[in-house]
């Protein structure tokens, strides 16, 4: 008799699955509306929540070390903790814009943003410095449509 475990099989058909498949999945896993991020959000977050329903989640021990790390990174700034990790590019990401013909590379950093060796916390404040007037920093480097999704 053998052992057939069917969560590798759903986890690679989640790769396959229409968007409305997966918003269906996150009902049935979740029990909420799913939340309008990319379809690469929506798959890691059903693999997870599969994986954890079929095998079990985080020891609590491992959910207290990992709190206590988040309130070592983010100094305990409720503010901070609260922003959508998927909204900011990864720590060391660059950004390059050409604008008049000019190149300009911003790199993402822990605190925010680095450009021409001066931190900046906005990408608007650099937008903004590039080219003389307001603009929306995620717009500017291209991270977000006009429409505001990103």
């Amino acid at each position: 008799m053998t052992n057939h475990d069917p969560i590798p099989a759903r986890l690679a058909a989640l790769k396959t699955a229409k968007t409305s498949e997966l918003k269906a999945q996150w009902r049935e896993l979740f029990d909420c509306e799913p939340p309008p991020f990319n379809r690469r959000y929506l798959e890691s977050r059903l693999a997870y929540r599969s994986q954890e329903l079929a095998y079990g989640g985080l020891k609590p021990e491992t959910v207290r070390r990992l709190e206590k790390l988040g309130e070592d990174l983010d100094g305990g700034d409720r503010k901070k903790s609260r922003m959508r990790a998927d909204l900011m590019p990864i720590t060391g990401t660059r950004l390059i814009r050409e604008w008049q013909g000019i190149e300009y590379v911003v790199t993402v950093t822990v605190d925010g943003f680095d450009w021409q060796g001066r931190p900046y916390k906005s990408l608007s404040a650099i937008a903004r410095a590039i080219t003389g007037t307001r603009w929306n920093g995620w717009v500017f480097f291209g991270l977000k449509n006009h429409r505001g999704r990103t």
